[in-house]
């Protein structure tokens, strides 16, 4: 297989770290605040440790609620390239909604950062659930259309960072002219690019577009098929991508403090209406194949919202798997992941400053221990 970012047997990309809340739903008062000074030292502390990735969301409008959780939030373009100036090893994603961007912007863009960092550049292509995002753009997202727009979107995108002379583009959805792009990014064929897409329609599109592939993991026992599945689905494509999952940690010296913290933060200080604003704005854009099945993490938020089978953790997010416990706790569960194919996971904290440096700690030597990652030599001291 094909590896990205390195030999480890799992990976680890930081998800979420530009916007406030991160990915965590919660009005606890220690959660994430999208702090620049914060999140430069989040970098660093992922840079240091070998962390491979950094992953921002793209958002232009929050959640609501108490906390509003993604009310705040870093433009992705510009904070990779900030942080690029801040690091030296660990990937730099950005996340480009391909109805505000266009190919030829992206290409340039992603070749730019790519050159900055010495060859650290992703793409995170995504084609939008939230029409409220969009409305600032004055653009209205087409729910029923938006992975094949996404697929002719990244056609174009692929065949700029081929290089060669300058060419017109006449499809279903675009209609351009002169295109070209030079320099060409230092990894080639192109930078990774990946794709969070979870429905039928989305997974399609990321089976033909994505290096990286990350999916849900509600319930270990399908993860195994899970990953074969869409494995299989980018084999008929000729691909043969990654497959990471969501997971949040909660990670303490022992099981009771790790239990009884996010209890406290995600059931008593939960943010319901978030939840319920985020699943109304994702089905608002379901195409019509989705509505009829939904995805896992739709079944989800609808057995969620009808009361019919409240969710264990109404303060971490809808999709996120947890992972509770000591460090010991920790590692068990990833090895499990990992027999199952997993390439890696997020890292998702309530705040992330005040927990990533305990779990490099007290994770990383045990996964060493386990075969599951590699030591990772000290950064040399001269200036970034």
């Amino acid at each position: 297989m094909t590896t990205f970012f390195g030999d480890n047997r799992f990976k680890f990309g930081v998800f979420g770290i530009n916007c406030a809340g991160g990915m965590t739903p919660s009005r606890a008062p220690e959660r994430w605040r999208a702090d620049w000074n914060e999140m430069v030292a989040v970098a660093q502390l992922a840079d240091e440790a070998g962390i491979e990735f950094l992953l921002p969301i793209a958002k232009w409008h929050g959640l609501g609620g108490l906390a509003d959780m993604w009310g705040r939030s870093f433009e992705t373009f510009t904070q990779a390239a900030a942080l690029g100036a801040q690091t030296k090893r660990t990937g730099l994603f950005v996340t480009a909604h391909v109805s505000l961007i266009t190919p030829a912007f992206a290409a340039k863009a992603i070749a730019t950062l790519d050159h900055a960092t010495n060859g650290r550049a992703g793409l995170n292509i995504v084609c939008g659930w939230n029409p409220d995002e969009f409305k600032p753009h004055g653009i209205k997202l087409d729910g029923e259309h938006r992975y094949a727009r996404g697929l002719e979107w990244f056609k174009i995108y692929a065949k700029l960072l081929e290089g060669g002379p300058k060419f017109d583009w006449k499809g279903q959805y675009f209609d351009l002219e002169g295109l070209i792009t030079d320099p060409l990014p230092l990894q080639q064929p192109m930078p990774p690019v990946m794709s969070a897409a979870q429905s039928g329609d989305g997974q399609t599109f990321a089976a033909q577009a994505a290096d990286i592939l990350f999916t849900t993991m509600q319930d270990m026992s399908v993860t195994k098929s899970t990953v074969e599945h869409l494995q299989n689905s980018a084999a008929a494509f000729g691909r043969r991508p990654e497959v990471y999952v969501q997971t949040q940690f909660v990670c303490k010296p022992t099981r009771k403090e790790a239990e009884e913290y996010v209890h406290y933060y995600a059931v008593e200080m939960a943010d319901p209406d978030a939840v319920e604003y985020f699943a109304r704005q994702r089905r608002s854009t379901m195409s019509a194949s989705t509505k009829i099945g939904g995805t896992a993490l739709d079944r989800e938020l609808a057995a969620t919202l009808s009361g019919e089978k409240p969710r264990r953790f109404p303060g971490m997010f809808a999709g996120m798997y947890p992972v509770i416990g000591t460090p010991d706790d920790v590692v068990e569960v990833l090895q499990k992941v990992a027999s199952l194919g997993v390439s890696g996971s997020t890292l998702v904290f309530l705040n992330y400053l005040q927990e990533l440096p305990y779990f490099i700690q007290e994770v990383f030597p045990r996964m060493e221990r386990a075969g599951l990652r590699a030591a990772v030599p000290a950064l040399a001291n001269e200036p970034v």
